[in-house]
């Protein structure tokens, strides 16, 4: 081997892994070069760190091993051993220029005393000579941990970069338009809380993942949570973490969501359901950023954003005692609507189309909806929103024997059409109008009543009847006080008539 120049060698990147071996040339330099080859790791070899420095290219190794030499060669002459000036100037130069490369230092015992200020330097494995492959084997293997520990946060941060836009928002509709602006704005602080608010489907993760990730910690953690799916006596650990032997199965600590999006966002989702016990400790957290864990006693400082969503009507949440009113106003800071698809006019199309093109790039095959197919998308209600399209398209896609997609292929239900109603009077209702005049909320309370009789209770379908989303109906449900899921008796419920829905 030429002297100084760093040599590659090995099967390079065969485990993505990058060693560097920097000192004096001999035999104990080649063996180990031999033996790091054999791990399939690439192996850049220096005399010096200076050598080293000049010659290698841009691309950080993940481990360096140092040996500065022993003062005498074999043959009894000096090998120039550098001075520990020299020694901590090469060290530092080297974390100056890649911070994230890890360093082990062999130090022949007679400098045994440098170890302390070699950890000093940056320098946190520190071996006595002999070299011992055992320890190095180790070394490569916890290189090999971080080198791929790097490599996963660089995917996340592209996925970030990618897929956490408000760009992959799509519509074109002003209500839509108006809360992206909003949520721009919103993003970029990084300390207000943020509740958005829509009925189930219409998009609510989207956009708490584009406010993380074009504001000031878009390169933090995002971590989320569906306060909805978690049993109660298990989402307290979930948030706040846990000390060891703090309930039964507590076999060890646990960090909590809170923690662990240090210097991030967490989304906390269904933020409605979450118990009244919990709303407690959330509100003390979001006022002192600080958590303490369950079964512990010390306060943690925590510097994260809280994202919350809900499709609940929060305000009759606090009205009936479900939900603090004090917690409410706290994360209610910059409210968002994300309006229902059926309020979006043309997007529904826009959106079909991109569906439409992505699944049927995933499926490796050609489709497109045609003009029928896009009115049929059109007039139909979408009590579902985004993700009802999203699953109509796919199957349709999926089920389709040509590459056109027509009303037949996307079989959507027939109740629920935008227009069926166009056109009704009260009239056609079997209802008239009295000079007096009637309360509007009476007849939506009759509307709510008679749909849950033509369905039996079932409030799914009668929110397709109503062409609600079914959170929204459970809502105006709670308002009216409508509290059944059986029919009522068919002599129970004649046609209302004005006065009678006057006095609902």
């Amino acid at each position: 081997m030429e002297s100084g120049a760093p040599t590659p060698t090995g099967e390079a990147k065969t485990l993505n892994l990058n060693v560097a071996i920097i000192m004096p040339a001999g035999p104990e330099r080649d063996a180990l070069v031999d033996h790091v080859a054999s791990q399939k790791c690439a192996v850049q070899v220096a005399d010096r760190v200076e050598d080293f420095l000049a010659l290698a290219g841009e691309e950080m190794c993940s481990l360096a091993i140092l040996d500065f030499g022993n003062g005498i060669s074999g043959s009894g002459r000096s090998n120039s051993m550098p001075s520990f000036t020299e020694r901590r100037d090469s060290v530092r130069r080297l974390k100056e220029r890649w911070p994230r490369m890890q360093l082990a230092a062999w130090l022949d015992r007679s400098y045994a005393a440098e170890a302390a200020e070699m950890n000093e330097l940056g320098i946190r494995n520190v071996y006595l000579k002999p070299l011992r492959y055992e320890a190095v084997d180790g070394l490569l293997k916890a290189a090999g941990k971080s080198a791929s520990q790097q490599a996963r946060e660089q995917r996340e941060t592209s996925r970030v970069i990618e897929e956490f836009r408000f760009e992959r928002i799509l519509g074109e509709s002003p209500s839509l338009r108006h809360a992206i602006e909003l949520a721009q704005s919103v993003s970029l602080s990084s300390a207000t809380s943020v509740l958005i608010l829509g009925e189930s489907g219409v998009g609510k993760e989207l956009f708490a993942r584009a406010i993380h990730g074009e504001s000031p910690r878009g390169k933090g953690p995002f971590l989320e949570i569906n306060c909805a799916a978690i049993p109660r006596e298990l989402l307290e650990s979930e948030l706040f973490g846990h000390e060891k032997g703090a309930f039964t199965d507590a076999t060890q600590q646990r960090v909590g969501l809170f923690e662990a999006a240090e210097g991030g966002s967490v989304f906390l989702d269904e933020v409605g359901e979450l118990p009244l016990t919990l709303q407690a400790k959330l509100l003390k957290f979001l006022d002192m950023k600080v958590v303490r864990r369950v079964g512990g006693t010390r306060d943690i400082p925590v510097d994260v954003r809280i994202l919350a969503a809900t499709n609940r009507d929060m305000s009759d949440a606090v009205q009936q005692g479900r939900f603090r009113e004090d917690l409410y106003y706290r994360l209610n800071v910059v409210p968002i609507v994300v309006p229902p698809l059926r309020d979006r006019g043309a997007d529904v199309v826009l959106l079909a189309r991109a569906a439409c093109e992505r699944v049927a790039r995933k499926l490796g095959r050609e489709a497109r909806l045609t003009a029928a197919g896009e009115r049929e998308l059109s007039r139909y209600a979408w009590p579902g929103n985004v993700r009802e399209l999203g699953n109509v398209i796919e199957r349709a896609v999926l089920l389709t024997k040509t590459a056109e997609i027509g009303p037949s292929e996307l079989s959507l239900p027939r109740v629920g059409a935008v227009g069926q109603g166009d056109g009704l009077t009260l009239s056609d209702l079997g209802l008239r109008f009295p000079a007096e005049g009637l309360p509007l909320q009476a007849l939506e309370k009759a509307a709510i009543q008679g749909a849950l009789d033509r369905t039996g209770g079932n409030v799914v379908e009668a929110a397709k009847l109503l062409q609600v989303g079914r959170g929204s109906l459970r809502c105006k449900m709670r308002r009216h006080k409508i509290d059944r899921t059986e029919p009522r008796p068919a002599t129970a419920t004649p046609t209302p008539t004005a006065p009678e829905l006057s006095r609902a």
